[in-house]
């Protein structure tokens, strides 16, 4: 068989990997000669573009589909004809456009340094040598041919194979149409030829709906931003001595709609109802479980596919703009859950990618997650580490998101996290720090400082790891801030004991401040906390109703007086009875109950007093901002302490009765004497407690009590925080 022989019956099969060495028009010394593959055709023509005649009537050479003609000529712009017994098609030959990926981005791919990732790999409608089409464009530098695959031509790998870049390992096809909306995916031979399951594109901007999976090719951005001030000023809502208050949410369960309650909101449906939710409730920012598409709804979006693109179950990209633009006006900050730890094994994802370990560690021992049944990536690649960089700066860039809380950290930086002792590898010096985990994190944070200096970045991480949100120039892995799992645990595990015994578990709340300022550290009730059998929050509470709400209402007024930003998962500022579901809507009809009603005023007064009081918010990260008053009594289970803002001239003194009981005349140590005003009361009528109180103010004497000169008396309800200002005089 001849050397064209071959080739044919190569191109037949869909076994060919240089489908441009061949298909196409080329110069020949005798002319050009012109092949096409096109299965589906009787008859095919070569058209002169210049002219639109007939130039050429191909020959079928193959029983398959390969036509082919010659001409003595020079080549000629063209477009191809196509005729079966019942139709007649005229069309662009993808086989006549020039290569896409220019040299820089070609380096910067194989370098794994190219920021902007997602502008050349993917879909991408655009206009080449005139003519109308779509750019795909995706990494599989092992692969022996890769296809591109839809309902356009009825999922056949063989019609439009793909070009190879051998010096970045991208392959590439520009093809000509209108194929905006429609479906796609990637055909791939692994190295040894062999077919994989079709492939989802990595770095589709769009997906079908669950349980269909494949990508599709986004329509562009029509979508026209009115949040030019709140970009420009939005900064000064990440610094550190800002108040944050996040609200997370997970927007498949925070409302629905229906009969039965079966509808997920769309994107633009929750910023109508969403975001002025937020807003009258005073939080400064919304975060939202992960919107990068994922397969099944039970993973919360903790399990994603789609690292660039937003999840179909609640509208398109532009839908998601929407929502983003008017949080945005309302002036509420967007974050996103972030997943750069690991991904599922679904065949059509990133996994065996080209028929080899391309995104994971091909040791399970290093690339495999057990215990969640996903694959971890392998962050040691530079190709990889940049697929994900570029995501997080996708995501900033593209759809003006705020800021980025990355998931599992601890997962990513330990070797041996949730592995037993001979399931991991340790580095090259024996530990089990993943030495190239923490490269790729400090590289993420430069990126993402360097690239969007007014963003955050948030780690949720659950270990000692020193210097986690400090800066990488001091060694530090480079985020904004960190998540307090300690202070979390530490708080449920005391609020939970009943009244009588707290006093005797101080250390579960003094514990917290012993490293409270060793980390840039964001207080979080987040929706761990609320599902797997551990109870709503208010389930945690002990005693009769009155007990469990007072209760919590102290519990939130510890955490808005505690150094710290603050975090409060959806459903809790009303006390939701029943653990989250993400398959269902939060119990709305709760809030009928009058005492979940006065909670979320309460929330909403927090807020409110964190916002106005610099001394609760501006020097959270530094002893200067916090002291002990007393933390010893722990017979009647009480516990003062002094706020400060930056400057140390404004300050706040917060009183907190662990106990069930209530004391009267309890005498408080306080900074200078003079009048103080009661800012907030837990126990207020307005939150659903009792009123009982101090008459919204008291007078310091000259009684000394906790080693200071001055001192309060204070009526301390049972269960309840109280916070004193001194009045401006």
């Amino acid at each position: 068989m001849s050397l064209e022989s071959r080739r044919i019956e190569s191109v037949a099969r869909g076994a060919d990997g240089d489908p441009f060495s061949f298909l196409g028009m080329h110069q020949t010394p005798d002319g050009v000669v012109l092949r096409a593959f096109r299965p589906s055709a009787d008859r095919m023509y070569a058209i002169d573009a210049r002219n639109g005649q007939v130039a050429l009537a191909l020959e079928r050479v193959h029983p398959g589909g390969v036509f082919a003609g010659e001409l003595k000529t020079e080549p000629f712009p063209y477009r191809l004809r196509e005729r079966t017994a019942e139709t007649t098609d005229e069309f662009d030959d993808p086989y006549r456009f020039p290569m896409l990926l220019g040299a820089t981005d070609a380096w910067l791919i194989a370098e794994g340094r190219h920021l902007r990732l997602w502008e050349v790999l993917g879909a991408h409608p655009r206009i080449v040598d005139g003519v109308e089409g779509t750019a795909f464009a995706v990494w599989a530098p092992n692969a022996r041919r890769v296809s591109i695959v839809g309902p356009f031509n009825n999922w056949d790998g063989r019609i439009y194979p793909m070009r190879f870049r051998a010096e970045c390992g991208v392959w590439e096809l520009f093809l000509p149409g209108n194929f905006a909306g429609k479906a796609y995916k990637y055909e791939i031979a692994g190295p040894n030829g062999k077919l994989l399951p079709l492939k989802s594109d990595p770095v589709a901007f769009q997906a079908e709906l669950r349980p269909a999976n494949a990508s599709v090719v986004a329509v562009p951005s029509a979508h026209v931003w009115a949040d030019e001030t709140w970009m420009r000023t939005r900064g000064k809502t990440v610094r550190h001595d800002s108040p944050i208050a996040i609200y997370e949410a997970h927007l498949g369960s925070w409302r629905r709609k229906g009969e039965r309650g079966e509808t997920m909101l769309g994107y633009r449906e929750l910023a109508d109802t969403l975001v002025p939710y937020v807003r009258d409730l005073g939080f400064t920012h919304i975060e939202l479980l992960p919107v990068t598409e994922h397969p099944f709804d039970g993973s919360w979006g903790y399990q994603t596919i789609g690292m660039f693109a937003p999840t179909s179950r609640h509208g398109t990209p532009d839908d998601f703009r929407a929502f983003v633009d008017r949080a945005h006006a309302a002036g509420i900050g967007i974050i996103l859950d972030w997943v750069p730890g690991h991904f599922p094994t679904d065949a059509h994802a990133l996994g065996n990618f080209d028929g080899t370990h391309l995104y994971e560690h091909a040791d399970p021992r290093k690339g495999f997650h057990y215990g969640w049944g996903t694959y971890a990536y392998n962050l040691g690649r530079l190709e990889v580490a940049n697929f994900l960089i570029a995501s997080a700066l996708y995501w900033l860039k593209e759809f003006h998101v705020d800021g980025l809380r990355v998931d599992a950290v601890s997962s990513i930086i330990y070797l041996d996290y949730d592995r037993p002792a001979g399931q991991w590898l340790a580095n090259a010096s024996g530990g089990n720090e993943n030495l190239d985990a923490t490269a790729f994190l400090r590289r993420l944070n430069e990126a993402v400082y360097a690239e969007v200096p007014t963003a955050a970045t948030i780690a949720e991480e659950s270990t000692s790891w020193p210097m986690v949100s400090s800066p990488t120039y001091l060694g530090g892995l480079g985020f904004g801030f960190k998540w307090n799992m300690g202070w979390m645990n530490d708080t449920l595990r005391l609020f939970s004991r009943d009244p009588l015994y707290r006093g005797h578990h101080f250390n579960e709340l003094t514990f917290s401040l012993m490293y409270a300022f060793s980390e840039n550290y964001i207080l979080p009730f987040s929706h761990d906390e609320v599902v797997h059998l551990k109870r709503s929050l208010i389930g945690r509470m002990p005693g009769d109703d009155e007990a469990r709400f007072a209760s919590l209402r102290l519990l939130y007024g510890y955490m808005y007086a505690h150094p710290g930003k603050k975090l409060l998962f959806m459903g809790s500022e009303f006390a939701q009875e029943a653990e989250w579901s993400e398959a269902r809507s939060l119990d709305w009809h709760q809030l009928d109950d009058p005492r979940r009603r006065a909670l979320s005023v309460l929330v909403k007064d927090l807020n409110d007093v964190y916002r106005k009081e610099p001394a609760l918010h501006g020097c959270d990260y530094d002893w200067a901002g916090f002291e002990w008053i007393d933390c010893d009594d722990r017979e009647r289970a009480v516990a003062a302490f002094v706020r400060r803002d930056p400057a140390g001239g404004n300050f706040a003194v917060a009183v907190m009765n662990l106990s069930g009981s209530g004391y009267e005349r309890y005498r408080v140590g306080v900074p200078v004497g003079g009048r103080y005003r009661e800012i907030l009361n837990t126990d207020a009528a307005a939150y659903g407690g009792r009123n009982r109180g101090n008459f919204g103010t008291v007078t310091a004497d000259e009684t000394p009590a906790h080693g200071r000169p001055m001192s309060i008396e204070l009526y301390l309800p049972p269960q309840t925080l109280l916070i004193v200002a001194p009045e401006a005089s």
